[in-house]
């Protein structure tokens, strides 16, 4: 099991080169536990080698967080607090990990399966999170829009993309968290330009891509 020493120097790549804080460093190990422990009863991530884990789910979600943060897409609307939806958030990646990244977002984390929605609340609990909602629903009952929405590694991904377009408000952003593979095929979204792919460090095989509105 790695500390939170481990933790953060496995992170590095993904921060820009940078030592995750020791706070973040230590919120990230009891995410960890929690995730290991209610892993073992059931299926929040194929993964299960803890150090992998740290890299394919925490890794990818800082890597997300550092590029809305530098490209400013939290704070494109003048005196509106920053919000971000996570939509299928399952074990709450990207979700998560971007909160704790910037803690001053405002969270909302969609999980339309009950378990593991109940799982993430109590990652909220241990972590002492504020501002993070939790909602166990399906996307498209969902209307509330958000400064960023986020979407990971969801089912019917290409039926999904147009409805997450839909939660983002003016000057907002759709984070993409995809294989490269499934780029070709994405039915491309009308009126929204795509800034990427972004290829994830230290892997071949996932991207993120930064999506907005273009302006009439």
């Amino acid at each position: 099991m790695p500390e939170a020493d481990r933790i953060a120097a496995c992170l590095e790549p993904f921060v820009g080169g940078q030592r995750v804080s020791p706070e973040l460093a230590a919120k990230l190990k009891i995410y960890l536990d929690l995730l290991l422990r209610w892993n073992a009863r059931m299926n929040l991530t194929a993964v299960r080698d803890p150090e992998d884990i740290v890299t394919r789910h925490f890794g990818e979600s800082l890597f997300a967080a550092r590029l809305l943060a530098e490209s400013g897409s939290f704070w494109r609307t003048e005196g509106a607090a920053p919000t971000l939806t996570d939509i299928g958030s399952g074990a709450g990646f990207p979700g998560i990990p971007i909160k704790l990244y910037l803690p001053r977002i405002r969270l909302t984390l969609i999980e339309s399966r009950n378990k593991k929605a109940t799982f993430l609340r109590e990652v909220v609990r241990a972590l002492d999170l504020p501002e993070v909602e939790v909602v166990c629903t399906r996307v498209e009952t969902w209307k509330r829009r958000t400064t960023v929405v986020t979407l990971r590694a969801v089912e019917r991904f290409s039926r999904v993309l147009p409805l997450a377009a839909e939660l983002v408000a003016d000057a907002g952003t759709l984070c993409l968290l995809t294989g490269g593979s499934q780029v070709p095929a994405m039915q491309p979204v009308p009126g929204w330009r795509v800034d990427g792919p972004i290829s994830v460090p230290g892997s071949k095989a996932r991207v993120v891509l930064l999506m907005g509105k273009i302006e009439s």
